[in-house]
């Protein structure tokens, strides 16, 4: 197709090249435009290397950009997982390395994106704290290096690195955007060192880094956690219910993602959360509403608690965090209101 579509339609054509002339002029444009829309398609195609990419984000990301023809490298470090959630029969073309290969696939990538860290909705022990902070700067860390040594001609460009907007701590009663200062808790402390960890990349290198609310999807994430709550409790709030829950839907990460990679005006903090956030009284009625369930007993923190140990105040404490820089840009976020996120997940 590239030899072919270089030919030009002139007489300079090399007379062993038989030309019929019964092609009309309609049909010599019509040549033009396939070939021009593949040198297109070939120009806009990205090369890109995701760590995390077995996770909840993850997982949908690599089949977005898979399904847009891009080519995927899986950085992992379970082979076997990645090759689990991404056959090969499905997936022709994604390559997938474990920690030895990042050096080659980085080297290899128009861009990264580093979404890799030890899921927070979890108990919290003294270990798993550690494991949590740890987990998240040392492979940032490592996909930071990697690019900065890697040499200019086969350097990525980009890289769009997770973040959470944890960083923000919690409140009642502020609002905060991308200016906002960051709080004095473990999860603000967290974020702090982890987007630190991503500014060390090398200053030729476009940097978002996306300060991620709490994803609501299918099959994972927070809503697995909180509906068998929610059920078992009849569907009521959780904790007091005044706290506020700073959403998105997976597609809408996914999207405000891919978009980070090629538009050279996503760069900086990005909050990636929907425009309404609500408090955690709104998102269980909308819930109970959508699973056709009363939403009148409240779920006491000391079940949260049982579940969830100290990691149960990503749920019993929030923030209410707006997307400023997004809408600035001009996302299009497909579900804006959680009414809408909720029937859409669950119906």
């Amino acid at each position: 197709m590239e030899v072919f579509c270089s030919l030009s339609w002139t007489h300079s054509i090399s007379p062993r090249l038989h030309i019929p002339h019964s092609f009309s002029v309609v049909e010599t444009n019509r040549f033009r435009v396939i070939c021009s829309a593949a040198q297109s398609q070939k120009a806009n195609q990205m090369t890109v290397s995701v760590t995390g990419a077995t996770g909840f984000i993850g997982t949908r990301l690599v089949q977005r950009l898979h399904a847009d023809n891009h080519n995927v490298c899986v950085l992992t470090r379970s082979k076997s997982k990645a090759e689990t959630i991404f056959p090969v029969k499905n997936f022709p073309g994604i390559v997938i390395a474990e920690e030895a290969g990042w050096k080659d696939c980085i080297e290899g990538s128009n861009a990264v994106v580093n979404l890799a860290g030890m899921p927070i909705s979890t108990r919290w022990s003294p270990e798993i704290k550690k494991e949590i902070k740890e987990s998240r700067i040392r492979v940032t860390s490592k996909v930071v290096d990697l690019i900065n040594s890697s040499p200019q001609g086969v350097r990525p460009t980009v890289l769009v690195s997770a973040t959470a907007v944890g960083y923000y701590g919690t409140s009642e009663t502020q609002v905060f955007n991308e200016n906002s200062p960051s709080g004095n808790d473990y999860l603000a402390e967290v974020c702090r060192e982890w987007e630190g960890t991503a500014l060390k990349v090398d200053k030729d290198v476009r940097l978002a880094l996306i300060r991620i609310g709490v994803v609501l999807g299918k099959d994972g994430g927070a809503l697995a956690k909180m509906i068998p709550l929610f059920m078992m409790f009849a569907g009521g709030p959780l904790g007091s219910g005044q706290q506020w829950f700073s959403w998105i839907h997976l597609d809408d990460i996914v999207n405000l993602i891919y978009e980070a990679l090629s538009n050279p005006s996503y760069k900086g903090v990005i909050n990636g959360t929907a425009p309404n956030p609500v408090r955690l009284s709104e998102m269980c009625n909308q819930l109970g509403n959508v699973l056709g369930r009363p939403s009148w007993l409240p779920v006491p923190d000391f079940a949260l608690k049982a579940v969830l140990g100290e990691g149960a105040s990503v749920v019993l404490e929030g923030q209410k965090v707006v997307p400023a820089k997004a809408k600035e840009l001009g996302f299009p976020f497909k579900y804006p209101y959680v009414k809408d996120a909720l029937k859409s997940i669950l119906s």
